[in-house]
């Protein structure tokens, strides 16, 4: 749950919070119960941009993922990305869900500007582990957490930083869960030269974390990790 600021205006807890609450009953919460995160809705403080604020206009329409720290307080955002989730973008023309979703002439993506590449979920960092995962993007770390396994969603390859290393030396097991594509073999070598306690776990072409908990169950992912 986002923490309230201290009276400041326009901060990115206060926006996130505006966001949060034009969440109920818009296409943001059908997207994600679409995406079987429907529980994790309030912890992750999804929210939906119904009323743009200054300077986020051409985010309306937008599923909102505020990068919450676990530490809250004024400072409890650290940025905010925003998803496209246009229904002609995720449906087909009868109404039904794409299995590839069809972006064209924009980014699936937007980030603030200025926005540097940030770790996703940090709370899974304080919470007492011999293991952690990590996940390319926001949706395949959150449903890592369903299984009850604390995941960080990281910005991909290029969006790696020397000082994010650190923070995953101390486990005993770090899961690296990756796409079946170049990218995501990519990801898992990057990782396994700077990171000795790193074990990959992969999943087919076109599949990735999300899709593996919805259509198997989270208890089929921490067998996949070994961890029942």
């Amino acid at each position: 749950m986002l923490l309230k600021s201290s009276p400041q205006a326009a901060s990115l807890v206060e926006i996130a919070q505006r966001y949060s609450q034009s969440y109920p009953g818009s296409p943001a919460e059908q997207y994600i119960s679409h995406r079987g995160l429907a529980s994790l809705a309030t912890p992750l403080g999804f929210g939906y941009v119904e009323h743009p604020a200054t300077g986020h206009e051409k985010h309306l329409g937008r599923l909102a993922i505020p990068y919450i720290r676990p530490a809250g307080g004024e400072h409890a955002v650290a940025t905010l990305r925003f998803r496209c989730i246009t229904e002609a973008c995720l449906k087909h023309p009868d109404g039904t869900w794409r299995d590839e979703e069809l972006h064209e002439g924009h980014g699936k993506y937007q980030s603030l500007p200025g926005s540097k590449p940030l770790l996703y979920n940090t709370r899974a960092l304080i919470k007492p582990s011999r293991y952690l995962g990590l996940s390319e993007g926001e949706f395949d770390a959150a449903s890592a957490e369903l299984a009850d396994i604390p995941t960080v969603g990281v910005p991909g390859v290029s969006g790696w930083r020397d000082h994010f290393d650190p923070a995953f030396l101390g486990y005993e097991v770090v899961f690296a869960f990756t796409d079946g594509d170049e990218p995501g073999e990519k990801f898992v070598h990057m990782l396994a030269e700077r990171l000795p306690n790193v074990v990959p776990i992969e999943f087919g072409k076109k599949s990735d974390v999300n899709k593996f908990v919805n259509e198997h169950g989270p208890r089929a992912l921490r067998e996949k990790c070994g961890l029942e």
